[in-house]
């Protein structure tokens, strides 16, 4: 079995010591050897009918470059690959629109090799997106280190931000042969899923989990096991997949934050309904790994 979820593995290898030699990316970027995602409105290049990530040469990509907004990965089969940034323009660049996929559709067609470079790329565009301006000061910011920090252009300030995640956990709840599952209301009708949600200042991720299933539903959880992560860039989380087993069975809907919740068998689940949540998902491979503890 596959114990890797989407978007997850260490294909690439990040070179950290590459980001603050501004000689190598210089040369890198305008090299023959080099490689470019692009990226546009949030959706990253493609080729095929049957997706497959376009990593394209310099000289097919060169009027989109701006230096400072090139987006150093690391090496990917042993090349410099790049995310490129571009514009979001009306009309989609490179004549390719029908190429440009969205990264949950994605997730679930590339390899694991491309879906994880995919995600990398969107992640730290979005980051940048969000980190234009000093959080300090106010004054503009601009990027360091191949793009993977950004530094406030005031002179007395310069304060050097990072990229962030945002911890999120994600739990299966059981109890005897039950499984605890919700649902938001903004979901399609009849999907249901893992409990979820922050982790909040101060706060382990154990306490998180106990927290989060208590204010949902009202359920009490008891020992916590961690099972596995996922980068979820839509737009920064990290999400820290658990199970644990619940102390409590009755349900009350503390928060506001769904709209049901329930607990279902294995034969429930295998049935058809709920339907359950999308197979890119970490959420979906917490249920799954538990249906087939059951057989």
């Amino acid at each position: 079995m596959n114990n890797q979820n989407v978007f997850a593995g260490a294909f690439v290898d990040r070179s950290g010591h590459r980001r603050e030699d501004s000689d190598w990316l210089s040369t890198a970027i305008n090299g023959s050897d080099s490689r470019f995602l692009p990226v546009w409105q949030n959706k990253c290049l493609t080729f095929g009918e049957s997706p497959r990530i376009s990593l394209l040469e310099r000289a097919d990509v060169a009027e989109h470059i701006v230096e400072d907004e090139t987006i150093f990965l690391g090496l990917y089969e042993d090349r410099p690959a790049f995310a490129l940034p571009m514009a979001d323009s009306v009309d989609a660049p490179i004549d390719a629109e029908e190429r440009f996929h969205d990264l949950r559709y994605l997730g679930s067609v590339l390899p694991a090799d491309e879906s994880n470079l995919a995600a990398h790329a969107i992640a730290l565009i979005n980051w940048h997106r969000l980190h234009r301006f000093c959080t300090i000061c106010g004054s503009s910011t601009r990027t360091e280190s191949g793009g993977n920090t950004r530094i406030c252009e005031n002179q007395t300030c310069v304060n050097r931000v990072f990229p962030r995640v945002d911890p999120a956990i994600i739990v299966l709840v059981s109890r005897r042969d039950r499984c605890l599952l919700g649902r938001q209301s903004s979901w399609p009708e009849g999907r249901f899923s893992t409990i979820a949600g922050f982790v909040e200042p101060g706060e382990s991720l154990e306490d998180a989990v106990r927290r989060e299933v208590l204010e949902e539903t009202n359920i009490r959880v008891g020992s916590v096991h961690y099972h596995s992560s996922q980068p979820w860039p839509f737009p920064s989380s990290l999400m820290l997949g658990f199970t644990a087993s619940a102390e409590s069975e009755d349900i009350q809907l503390n928060d506001g934050e769904l709209e049901d919740a329930r607990w279902f068998s294995r034969k429930e689940l295998r049935s058809g309904f709920p339907k359950l949540p999308y197979r890119l998902s970490i959420a979906r491979r917490l249920v799954d790994n538990w249906l087939t503890d059951g057989t």
